[in-house]
């Protein structure tokens, strides 16, 4: 077992940090292009784990891809059987199997041993539903592709993840009737990654309809149609910008962000507001988010359900802070990579805090922390809030730190060369 010596600092942190693009943004937009009527350009492309098996599934059912590094070229072909490894990626496994009804010929999938306990039912009884004939509920599981899928309405309960939505959604225009997605059940979590989802489908030249009020009314319709091809320019990964943002905050420094969007439907712009009601400085200008840390960090008590995909990073902040923080709305990231709620509270406790567990989230008491190793549990989100911790905490060491190439193979170089002054303060 591998164990990562986090670095620690004893001054502020000064630097600008150019992150890769989003891996939500990318992995769409390869799955809108394969199912377009002709190629797409995808400028800015994350490379990464999920991204890289996201490509090569594309490319066993038939689609090419060419180009290398952040450009790639998509072109549609007729999709066919195949053979998907999902590894321990939801926008793989949730997002691929509505695709696969389309091939002609049956699509095996499997993945990461991790993969096999996520939930996926609620997205295969859904296929299921609209015509298609799938063996399994969980990986692995095979989708007998006809070539064709009927599709028409479909009542789910996506509670679990905002990736059962999109994913129907994403590939539903090339359903013989469209789709028409009514979810019953407990709030949504990540109505973010659903408004990009339909942003994306219109761009794309897709007739969506969405509720005016996605908290009452909980229906979207997707008409049938063809899908245009669209030259993508891909957004920074925000959510991949926190720790680095995060580094500002529990050090007093100051990190910025260049190309940060004006506009955006990603989770991760959140962080901006998180971050200043715990007492930081946050600013745009000319493109740049640049983020001050303060003397002390304040707790917060805030509501994480639309952005649960933050937490880790607030979770570190909260057991570096001067006040208890309450963090709610959560009870989903249970059923994430690892069940993250369990996994924080666990780690954070092993240095010495005091954490938690909640219902829907996490109660976060400050204490003093010493060193000891954090375990990642193979999740990419994990492994960074370690690494936050390691800043203001000597001697910690975080197990596998190589996972969070899940979504930021570049991570440990970025982050030692953010704490580098012989860069000046520039990483790239």
């Amino acid at each position: 077992m591998n164990f990562w010596p986090a670095p620690h600092v004893d001054a502020p942190v000064h630097a600008t940090v150019t992150l890769p693009g989003s891996k939500s943004i990318t992995n769409r937009a390869l799955i809108l292009a394969a199912l377009a009527e002709g190629p797409s350009t995808i400028t800015g492309a994350l490379r990464s784990r999920d991204t890289n098996l996201m490509i090569e599934a594309l490319r066993a059912l038939g689609a090419r891809i060419d180009g290398d590094a952040e450009t790639l070229t998509v072109t549609p072909a007729p999709l066919t059987a195949g053979t998907v490894d999902c590894g321990l990626a939801g926008t793989v496994m949730r997002f691929l199997p509505p695709l696969a009804t389309l091939a002609t010929g049956d699509v095996a999938f499997d993945g990461d041993a991790q993969a096999r306990v996520r939930p996926l039912r609620t997205i295969l009884d859904a296929l299921r539903g609209l015509g298609a004939r799938i063996d399994g509920d969980a990986l692995p599981f095979t989708v007998h592709g006809a070539g064709s899928l009927r599709g028409g309405a479909v009542t789910i309960d996506a509670s679990g993840s905002s990736q059962f939505v999109s994913g129907l959604l994403l590939s539903a225009a090339r359903f013989d009737e469209g789709i028409t997605v009514h979810h019953d059940g407990k709030a949504l979590p990540s109505m973010p990654h659903i408004e990009m989802t339909v942003e994306m489908l219109r761009r794309a030249e897709v007739q969506v309809q969405e509720p005016a009020d996605s908290r009452k009314a909980q229906t979207w319709v997707v008409g049938p149609g063809p899908i245009a091809a669209v030259d993508w320019d891909v957004e920074p990964d925000l959510s991949n910008a926190t720790p680095f943002l995060a580094a500002a905050a529990v050090t007093g420094g100051e990190i910025s962000i260049p190309h940060w969007p004006r506009l955006t439907t990603q989770p991760g712009d959140v962080i901006r507001e998180i971050l200043v009601r715990m007492g930081a400085e946050a600013r745009i200008f000319d493109g740049i988010l640049t983020v001050s840390g303060p003397d002390r960090l304040a707790g917060i008590d805030i509501d994480l359900h639309d952005v649960g995909e933050l937490t880790p990073t607030v979770a570190a902040l909260a057991a570096l802070a001067d006040s208890p923080s309450y963090l709610r709305g959560i009870a989903h990231l249970r059923g994430h990579e690892t069940d993250r709620l369990a996994a924080l509270s666990t780690e954070i406790n092993r240095l010495g805090g005091n954490v938690t567990e909640t219902e829907d989230g996490l109660e976060i008491v400050p204490a003093p922390l010493t060193g000891g190793r954090w375990h990642s549990y193979a999740d990419h989100r994990m492994a960074t809030a370690g690494a936050i911790l390691g800043l203001a905490v000597p001697g910690v060491e975080i197990e596998d730190i190589g996972t969070t190439a899940k979504t930021l193979p570049d991570f440990v170089a970025l982050w030692e060369r953010m704490l580098d002054p012989a860069d000046q303060g520039a990483v790239r």
